[in-house]
């Protein structure tokens, strides 16, 4: 089954590639991989929650929008090539902006891992790190960024 048709099945629609927030682009490509800028899990340009992971933002929360970031991946990819020239996800890196004491960031990160498992099946299973950090862009709760194998 294609990307897109799993896509349909599942109900859900890619969502427009998120403008850069900076001085950058949003994927970069050389020979068949594509690496991802970093991408917040914004929602029609907006971020649904601002905030720490352990604080101002549930953990349960930020799971989902570790979602809506692989989301925001994928647009890259389908942005850069088409989503079904995507082969498999090679390796992502989660960022939880983490309040003292939180630790749960694999968690929050499966939100994204889950996500390109759902799509791609076995070819969306990855090599990852999930990261807790201090701050991140616009105060988002998380940032995943990923190396994609195209056609």
């Amino acid at each position: 089954m294609t990307a897109s048709a799993k896509l349909a099945e599942l109900g859900i629609v890619l969502p427009a590639l998120p403008a850069a927030a900076g001085s950058y682009l949003p994927w970069s490509r050389t020979g068949n991989l594509v690496y991802t800028a970093g991408q917040l899990p914004f929602v029609d340009g907006a971020l649904p929650a601002t905030g720490k992971v352990g604080a101002e933002v549930d953990p349960a929360d930020a799971n989902r929008l570790a979602r809506q970031c692989a989301l925001n991946v994928l647009a890259a990819a389908h942005d850069a090539v088409g989503i079904d020239n995507v082969v498999r996800i090679i390796k992502v890196v989660g960022f939880v902006a983490s309040a003292p004491g939180f630790n749960g960031q694999p968690g929050v990160i499966n939100g994204a891992s889950d996500l390109f498992a759902e799509v791609l099946g076995e070819d969306g299973r990855h090599a990852r790190s999930a990261v807790g950090v201090s701050e991140l862009p616009l105060n988002s709760p998380v940032e995943v960024e990923a190396v994609i194998e195209v056609r």
